[in-house]
């Protein structure tokens, strides 16, 4: 292969600094309508993203517009590098972060759709601040990389590769055989349902500025909330966690079957595997967790000044069951109440669903349930071939079969997702955590999940962390953003050879 296109690269990461400037500024008005001086802040960070971004674009002119892998890995990489750059702007220059270190952990965890926080008191910040902390969730749900694909034939540049190293999941169906239609589809519905949740949110009773954020927040699965308590804040009124709880498994499914369901073809979804385990997956797990709280433990009731008591306890012992299990195995992370008090046998299901992830090709991160259908299957394959040596059994998934290279790849990614796991709970001991918050801060890092265990559980946060543990949760947010492989690439030699 030819040395690294290295203008195309830094013309692309141009473009992403220009389109990340660009949100930047609808941060304003709603900072603006508060009142707030954060304003001349966020103001100051667009101006200069945008100004960064046009320098690397028109001072990077390429003879040509060929990407190739190599280019792709490090154009998805460096992207969100400078997004979480150029994203803690609005906190650095309006004062409302200034440490560069919990600025730089809160931007991260937004891209990447964590929902970790170093934010002691959510309700203090600015109104303009907290949206802006909401729209990164935005941004990095379905990835400024495929809004940028999008637009990418107005420029004569193609970007298939791009497309094959930022899709979430490991496959990359299409919905069109044109890449860039694929992408405005996928923009196209990501909108659609944001604001189908704003309205009915505002319906059920959440005010307008909260109902967006929480929005964008829901469909991204980020986790991000504009209160200190998350969705418990609102545990008076049951319409608004079903509305959440609703669009949480709708962004944790894929979103080649959310188009398939739009366009009228519901066989296609009913016959999925991955969906049929996904929606089995969480009524049973929420009907052994509901069973915990309403047999084992004091029930969960809604009480208020207003509300001494909404409804009964099987009603409220199965809401809270199903929203904390949706929001961990899609990955959103937001909190109806604290899981960690309903048990040490229900802490323990949920730190198992730390590892389970939502649906290759939706928002959601972890290791995907396409993934586990996978090892599980080949797993029994390999018992069927103990007694049958000589029998040539495919893995099969959704009836067809799956090659070996495909089978041994999700096989690489389990063990390099574990070992990995592994390392930064001993890292993490190393600075400072004690056992349970370590892997604890490490599952819910690397599988972009948001409130985990111990000192770093749903009531508390990732403030106490020392800076050291603070950049390396953001190294592992990101890296578990980008599927491993496309971050990790970078680090071996071979990729840096020219073949």
């Amino acid at each position: 292969m030819k040395s690294l296109n290295l203008k195309i690269i830094y013309r692309f990461l141009g473009l992403t600094a220009v389109l990340n400037g660009i949100f930047m500024f609808i941060a304003v008005p709603f900072s603006l309508y508060h009142n707030e001086d954060a304003y001349k802040g966020i103001i100051i960070s667009g101006t200069v993203t945008i100004l960064l971004g046009l320098l690397l674009y028109f001072f990077n002119k390429p003879q040509h517009t060929n990407i190739h892998k190599k280019e792709g890995y490090l154009i998805v990489t460096l992207g969100w590098l400078i997004l979480s750059i150029t994203g803690m702007f609005p906190y650095l220059f309006s004062g409302a972060i200034p440490s560069i270190s919990n600025a730089f952990f809160e931007t991260v965890s937004g891209y990447s759709t964590t929902g970790s926080s170093i934010l002691t008191d959510i309700e203090a910040m600015p109104k303009g601040i907290l949206f802006w902390r909401s729209a990164t969730h935005w941004i990095g749900g379905m990835g400024i990389i495929v809004l940028t694909i999008a637009i990418l034939p107005l420029l004569g540049i193609g970007g298939m590769q791009l497309f094959m190293a930022e899709a979430p999941g490991p496959s990359a169906d299409k919905l069109h055989p044109r890449i860039t239609d694929t992408a405005k589809r996928l923009w196209l519905i990501y909108v659609t349902l944001t604001f189908a949740e704003f309205f009915l949110l505002r319906i059920a009773g959440m005010g307008w500025f909260d109902a967006i954020n929480h929005a964008m927040a829901t469909v991204s699965t980020g986790g991000f909330s504009t209160k200190n308590t998350s969705l418990s804040f609102w545990n008076h009124l049951p319409l608004v966690q079903y509305i959440v709880i609703f669009f949480m498994i709708a962004a944790g499914t894929n979103f080649v079957l959310t188009y398939f369901a739009i366009k009228g073809k519901i066989k296609k979804v009913i016959q999925s595997e991955e969906f049929k385990y996904y929606i089995f997956g969480i009524l049973g797990i929420t009907f052994i967790v509901a069973s915990i709280i309403l047999f084992f433990q004091d029930p969960v009731l809604e009480t208020s000044i207003d509300h001494p008591k909404v409804l009964g306890e099987t009603e409220s012992a199965i809401r809270h069951a199903l929203f904390q299990v949706t929001s961990i195995i899609t990955t959103t992370g937001f909190v109806s109440a604290d899981f960690t008090m309903w048990s040490f046998f229900a802490t323990g299901i949920f730190f198992a669903l730390f590892f389970a992830g939502g649906s290759a090709g939706s928002t959601s991160g972890g290791i995907k349930i396409v993934r586990h259908i996978v090892m599980l299957k080949n797993s029994f394959l390999e018992f069927k071939k103990t007694l049958h040596p000589n029998a040539i059994i495919p893995v099969r998934y959704n009836g067809k079969a799956v090659s070996q290279t495909i089978v041994f790849n999700i096989l690489s990614f389990f063990v390099l997702y574990m070992l990995i796991f592994v390392i930064a709970s001993v890292i993490l001991t190393f600075l400072g955590l004690d056992f349970t918050s370590a892997i604890g801060a490490a599952a819910s890092s690397l599988g972009n999940i948001g409130p985990a265990i111990g000192s770093v559980s749903p009531v508390d946060n990732f403030a106490h962390l020392s800076i050291g543990a603070k950049w390396f949760c953001s190294f592992l947010m990101l890296i578990g953003r980008l599927e491993l492989f496309t971050v990790l690439i970078l680090f071996t030699p071979f990729f840096w050879r020219k073949n």
